[in-house]
């Protein structure tokens, strides 16, 4: 059996010490036989070079870890691409680890995601189980967003939910392996043929659904998503932007949270779909508000979020344009 190389791509933005933690947790797992494994730290122009550069340095790790040092912060699916850039050209790998900087890979978490793709040669991508910080379990994928995933989290309605669980977003997976839409890019293992066949993440996504966009992508070329709760993952949300702590507060969103999600809609399923999401979108979040005040309720959701939907939704002229995918591109 010949070695399986596993390149590890992390993007850093002001997490240097998280980034190094992790970092401390993939150099177990280079303990395994058979899966020499390579990390590519990309810091997005946030001035964490220094530190992890001393890191990497004190720990020994400069003949596995190389450091790049991106012009701009472009955005996670920008940085990826950064690193997928450098691991080709340092060699193609068998499979490109895509591991968030404020995770800890448990004992055998990057082994077991190359053994079942070794296993499962249709599969394309995997992704791992989650636990929080405390080790309570996380074990949730996704499904696709659609029209009626929209309806359902707008309306914020029991029986709605209900009607309509087949297409929520969020799914709560058992404790085996099974098919999925997509996961989460923050322990996202890649096939070589994936890359070579789609290119890498679109960076017009800044951050938010460019991970949902590439499993589409990847599905519509014939590869298949995965999750695999063999491979565990500590994972502490939200560490960059504070936008997606779990448990926390709801938090306005940001301007490229609403135009990433526009894109996602217009990109997979046309701007028509997109214009007739936001148009539900609006409508059922409007009445899921109403609902709050009537019931007087102190959560009243994500504040802003329905006049900033408007403001960024494809039903305005000025939103319609929809920029060519750019991503990385492995050459020939």
């Amino acid at each position: 059996m010949s070695d399986i190389d596993v390149a590890v791509v992390i993007v850093t933005y002001k997490t240097a010490d998280l980034t190094i933690d992790c970092l401390r947790s993939v150099a177990a797992e280079r303990l395994t036989p058979r899966i020499p494994i390579r990390a590519i730290v990309v810091d997005n122009a946030s001035d964490d070079a220094s530190s992890i550069s001393r890191a990497i340095e004190a720990n020994g790790w400069s003949s596995w870890v190389t450091l790049v040092i991106a012009p701009r912060n472009g955005g996670f699916a920008y940085g990826n691409n950064v690193g997928f850039q450098r691991a080709y050209e340092d060699g193609p790998p068998a499979y490109v680890h895509l591991l968030n900087p404020d995770t800890v890979v448990r004992r055998g978490a990057i082994s077991a995601l190359v053994h079942f793709l070794e296993a499962h040669p249709d599969a394309g991508i995997a992704g791992s189980s989650f636990e929080n910080l405390d080790g309570s379990d996380w074990p949730i994928a996704f499904r696709f967003p659609s029209i009626l995933s929209e309806l359902d989290a707008g309306l914020d309605l029991g029986v709605a939910t209900r009607l309509l669980q087949r297409w929520v977003v969020a799914k709560h997976m058992s404790p085996v392996a099974q098919p999925i839409d997509w996961v989460p890019g923050a322990s996202m293992m890649i096939r070589r043929a994936v890359l070579d066949s789609i290119g890498g993440l679109d960076e017009n996504y800044f951050l938010y659904y460019e991970e949902t966009d590439f499993c589409f992508r990847a599905r519509k070329a014939g590869f298949s998503t995965w999750y695999v709760p063999e491979s565990r993952v500590m994972h502490i949300a939200g560490q960059s932007t504070r936008i997606t702590e779990r448990n926390g507060t709801p938090k306005r969103l940001p301007a490229y949270w609403f135009e990433s999600r526009r894109r996602y809609f217009a990109a997979t399923h046309g701007l028509q779909y997109a214009m007739a999401v936001d148009l539900v979108a609006l409508l059922a979040h409007g009445l899921g508000a109403l609902k709050r005040i009537a019931q007087r309720r102190t959560d009243r959701g994500v504040p802003c979020f329905l006049q900033d939907l408007a403001k960024h939704s494809a039903l305005r002229p000025k939103n319609r344009v929809l920029p060519s995918i750019k991503c990385f591109v492995p050459s020939a």
